[in-house]
């Protein structure tokens, strides 16, 4: 056989996973635009879903018809069009995880199969269940001490006009200065844009849904054999100081917020450290059957000692 034969025998593999790909792709591409022609269709009724914490926040606050806005022409379009894109993936993901299993599947053994394809299932429910959360528990929290901020300064106002009318003549004028008017000058209300108001709702929808995928990261990493559990407890006080910090980041300055998505986010380590155990456990499991490992050998002594060795193999 000559070396030209050669080359095209090795390069026709190759060109079959490209044409593979490339269905694959097309495939997903088709899905994911009829998911935005579907989520179009109900984008309003979704963008009425997403602002509804904002109503009924407005509604409490004594507003009788809560309204947002748009400044510009295209501003409302472009907003459906947003949430179609949001939607139309979630309700393409399906087909596109499919076609992305397919493509993967043929060069994965059995038993990577097996192991791959609950991760695979696992991930966009709990990006649901993070999303659901967010909806239904950050968000109205979030918008409650927002919009439920200027009630509360203009009571601590009106609390402060009353308690200088009991302060003497030349200390009640200078106390008065320092006072914000309200039967004068420019009156502080809400309204509120379409756009914005969707923009932190989809941001808190999409932070805690990649919060909720921890426990499918970690697991993961340690069926992988990255991670151990050992390990992540090990480093427990410094994911307690990340997770303060993520809270920080991502939600309000409301503390009742931040510690709900602490204790969450908290909760959801504790419980990938226990997931992680139990990879473990099975893992050491089938290595005491295969003869691996002795009865009373766990598997990352084993793998601790092996990284010792090879520590001092490169002193030495």
């Amino acid at each position: 056989m000559s070396d030209q034969d050669e080359l095209e025998d090795s390069g026709a593999p190759l060109i079959e996973h490209l044409a593979e790909l490339r269905t694959r792709l097309i495939r997903s591409v088709a899905a994911f635009i009829v998911g935005i022609v579907v989520a179009f269709v109900v984008a309003e009724p979704i963008l009425q879903f997403l602002v509804r914490p904002i109503e009924a926040t407005l509604r409490d606050l004594g507003d009788p018809a809560p309204t947002l806005q748009y400044t510009s022409p295209q501003e409302y379009l472009f907003t459906l069009f947003r949430i179609s894109m949001v939607f139309g993936f979630g309700l393409a993901f399906p087909v596109i995880a499919h076609q992305m299993w397919r493509f993967v599947a043929p060069g994965l053994y059995r038993t990577e199969k097996s192991a791959f394809l609950p991760f695979l299932i696992a991930s966009p429910v709990m990006f649901l269940l993070g999303a659901s959360f967010a909806q239904f528990v950050v968000t109205p929290l979030a918008m409650k001490f927002f919009l439920g901020f200027a009630d509360i300064s203009s009571i601590f106002a009106g609390l402060m006009r009353t308690a200088v009318g009991t302060l003497p003549d030349n200390a009640a004028v200078v106390a008065r200065e320092a006072l914000p008017e309200t039967s004068e000058g420019v009156r502080i209300t809400f309204f509120g844009k379409v756009n914005e108001s969707l923009d932190i709702t989809l941001k808190f929808i999409i932070a805690f849904g990649l919060c909720f995928q921890l426990p499918v990261l970690l697991t993961l990493m340690g069926k992988a054999g990255l991670v151990s559990s050992r390990g992540l407890a090990d480093v427990r006080k410094y994911a307690v100081v990340a997770i303060l910090l993520l809270a920080a980041l991502v939600t309000p300055p409301d503390v009742v917020t931040q510690l709900i998505l602490f204790s969450v986010v908290y909760g959801l380590y504790e419980i990938s450290i226990q997931l992680v155990k139990r990879v473990e456990r099975k893992r050491t499991d089938e290595l005491r059957k295969a003869g691996i490992l002795d009865e009373d050998e766990e598997l990352w002594d084993d793998i601790e000692a092996e990284a010792e060795e090879d520590e001092d193999d490169t002193t030495k």
